[in-house]
């Protein structure tokens, strides 16, 4: 088995540093559709709350030589709150932030990716709803573009045997992701809708 981390270690830094100083153009660019500050401010504190709930809770999986965690629930909650933007940088950035950290920098690039366009897609569907059925399929959508997108990846890397390996745990992390995220996104929007305003 090929050893992710010691193969893409090297580059995790980079391909994180050029992720960071994409969005902060992207985000000055369109200043005029963003409150620029505030989007820049609440995206970097949920980029690093996703890298920190990342690394709360691992478990390791042989076939891969990667883990199971429980980022997704923030993931989910960012973009299902703050829509698109917030939602690709705290996915992207935060959980390829909290494959560092947490010792699995070989997984960062594919993470930055796979997580960055989940958090695209939770928060095109769900940026302007409160409603728990649109959220449910936000989620469900964004599932499934993680659980595609490690798969697809991890049959390249180590074969279909061993990315089939991965596809209940990475489904759990799903599941686990909508459960909480909806029900934290609920709450907020219904709630407390001058957080959602800080974008």
């Amino acid at each position: 088995m090929v050893d992710l981390t010691e193969v893409l270690k090297p580059y995790g830094g980079y391909v994180l540093a050029g992720a960071v100083i994409v969005f902060i153009a992207y985000v000055w660019a369109k200043r005029r559709e963003y409150k620029a500050p505030s989007t820049i401010a609440v995206s970097a504190i949920l980029a690093a709350l996703v890298a920190v709930v990342t690394n709360f809770i691992k478990v390791p999986t042989p076939a891969t030589g990667g883990y199971i965690n429980i980022g997704d629930t923030m993931v989910m909650f960012s973009a299902m709150v703050f829509g698109p933007v917030v939602g690709v940088f705290a996915g992207g950035v935060g959980s390829a932030l909290g494959d560092i950290l947490g010792g699995y920098a070989g997984w960062a690039p594919i993470t930055l990716v796979v997580k960055g366009l989940e958090g695209l897609a939770i928060g095109y569907i769900a940026r302007n709803s409160d409603d728990v059925s649109t959220l449910v399929i936000a989620g469900i959508i964004g599932g499934l573009i993680m659980v595609s997108g490690y798969f697809a990846f991890e049959a390249y890397m180590f074969g279909v045997p061993a990315a089939l390996e991965e596809v209940p745990g990475n489904t759990v992390q799903a599941i686990t992701g909508i459960i909480v995220g909806v029900g934290l996104a609920t709450v907020i929007k219904k709630r407390y809708p001058e957080v959602v305003d800080l974008i």
